[in-house]
This record gives structure tokens, C-alpha cells and sequence, in this order.
């Protein structure tokens, strides 16, 4: 494995909700600038997993996560680790679109306000714009930046928050289901957009949806019951898995 290529490595990662043991030794590689899609039935830990990486589960009480989960070779979970500088580095977007009740603007600025990543008024409208244009927005809204956030369609709002989180310059992308409240066309988009985002961006994405792991990512994972049961790349996971319990869920049999 070269090491360059590497973005985030689990090693025997166990997490723990209480009693509960949700993660099991998990270990896979996620690698730079592929979209690693998680899959499985509701429950299984991906959403688990997604949230580890950049610490969210640590506003849950009573948690407890074992065994190593690396990022730019540390583990994210060491005593040392800067919490906020972890989560500049790895952003989240969410199941449902959750824009600020700011203007479309201020959406994308908060981050370079909050983290004083900007050199004046100029700069500030540069980067804002930029995020717009990686997040496929720009054009839509470039004359309607001052208008609510709200305002804007549910595609929209999703797209928005891409560009809130691409602004402050992530290494890696967690998305949570981007798709799941959003229409055909605007689900279209974003996956579109995953395919854009891809060249500078790690991408890790949590979906039920099997036609869109097929259609978006590089490599797929397969959770069941807290454990990974198979990972690789996605062209060979659906069309000839190694475990037949792989093949039963992507084909419909169950979960």
C-alpha cells in the first residue's frame, strides 16, 4: 500500500453505544479521491462507522470506540487530537439538507467567518463563489445571494450545504444518506456532483439506495449486524461477490 494514497484506515475498530457493541473489528482502507459507498439494512453500523471519523458520535453520552481508526496517520480518537481542526478536515453533509436561516451567502461564509480563513471582503467573496461553483450552484443563485436559504429548492438547500462544507477546504466528505429526501432529477445532480467532487475530495457515502452505490462508487462496503462483511471494489461486489449473503441483500433476497 503506498502510503500517499491512503486516506483513512480502521484497524480491529470496535464502537460501543453503552453495552452495546455496534462496530466489531471492522478494517477496511478508504483511499484519496474515491467514493467509498457503505451499504446494508438499517442498524448494521454504517452510519456508525461515518460518524467516527470525525468524532460526531463523541456528542453522544456513554460511547466508547476501541482499536484504531487513522486519518492522515493518526488516530482520530488519540487524547492529542484537535476535535474542530479534525472536523475542518473532515466534513459531513446530512440526510436532509439543513441550511442556517441566513441568506444563501452567509451559508457558505460561516465556516471562513467562524475559522477566520479569509483576507477581507474580497477574498471572502472568492472562496464563497468558488464553493458555489464546485458544489454545481453558482449559476442558480449567483443574482439571488442575499435570499433566505430557505427559499431555495431541496435540491438546492443540499447542494448549499456541499458548498458550506467544501469552503473551508476538507480533505474527506462524509455524506449520510445526501439523497434520501430528494426528487429523481435532484438526486441525479448530486450524484453527478459526487463524480466532480472526486478529483480533489475523499468521499465516503452511507446509502440504501444499491442502483446509486453501483452508479457512484469507486469501492463499496457491506455491513451486517456491526461487522463488514465484504469491501471492495464496486463493479466486483455486485456482480460477483465473494459471500453469497452479499449477493442475497444487493439482489433483493432480504434486508
Amino acid at each position: 500500500m503506498v502510503e500517499n494514497t491512503l486516506s483513512i484506515k480502521a484497524v480491529d475498530f470496535n464502537f460501543y453505544y453503552g453495552s452495546h457493541h455496534a462496530l466489531k473489528n471492522i478494517n477496511l482502507d478508504v483511499m484519496k479521491n474515491k467514493v467509498m459507498a457503505m451499504i446494508g439494512p438499517s442498524g448494521c453500523g454504517k452510519s456508525t462507522f461515518l460518524r467516527s471519523i470525525n468524532r460526531m458520535n463523541d456528542l453522544i453520552e456513554g460511547t466508547q470506540a476501541k482499536g484504531a481508526l487513522l486519518f492522515g496517520g493518526m488516530d482520530v480518537n488519540e487524547k492529542s487530537v484537535d476535535v474542530t481542526r479534525l472536523r475542518r478536515e473532515v466534513g459531513m453533509v446530512f440526510q436532509k439538507p439543513n441550511p442556517f436561516p441566513k441568506s444563501i451567502f452567509e451559508n457558505v461564509a460561516y465556516g471562513l467567518r467562524v475559522n477566520r480563513l479569509f483576507n477581507g471582503r474580497d477574498d471572502l467573496n472568492v472562496k464563497v463563489e468558488q464553493s458555489l461553483r464546485e458544489a454545481g450552484l453558482w449559476d442558480e443563485v449567483k443574482d439571488n445571494l442575499n435570499k433566505n436559504a430557505y427559499d431555495l429548492s431541496g435540491g438546492q438547500q443540499q447542494r448549499l450545504c456541499i458548498a458550506r462544507a467544501l469552503v473551508i477546504r476538507p480533505e474527506v466528505i462524509l455524506m449520510d444518506e445526501p439523497t434520501a429526501s430528494l426528487d429523481p432529477i435532484s438526486t441525479a445532480k448530486i450524484e453527478e456532483l459526487i463524480q466532480e467532487l472526486k478529483k480533489n475530495y475523499t468521499i465516503i457515502i452511507v446509502t440504501h439506495n444499491m442502483q446509486q452505490a453501483a452508479r457512484v462508487a469507486d469501492n463499496t462496503a457491506f455491513f451486517m449486524l456491526g461487522e463488514l462483511v465484504e469491501y471492495g471494489e464496486t463493479s466486483k461486489i455486485f456482480t460477483k461477490p465473494d459471500k453469497k449473503i452479499t449477493e442475497d441483500y444487493i439482489t433483493g433476497r432480504f434486508g
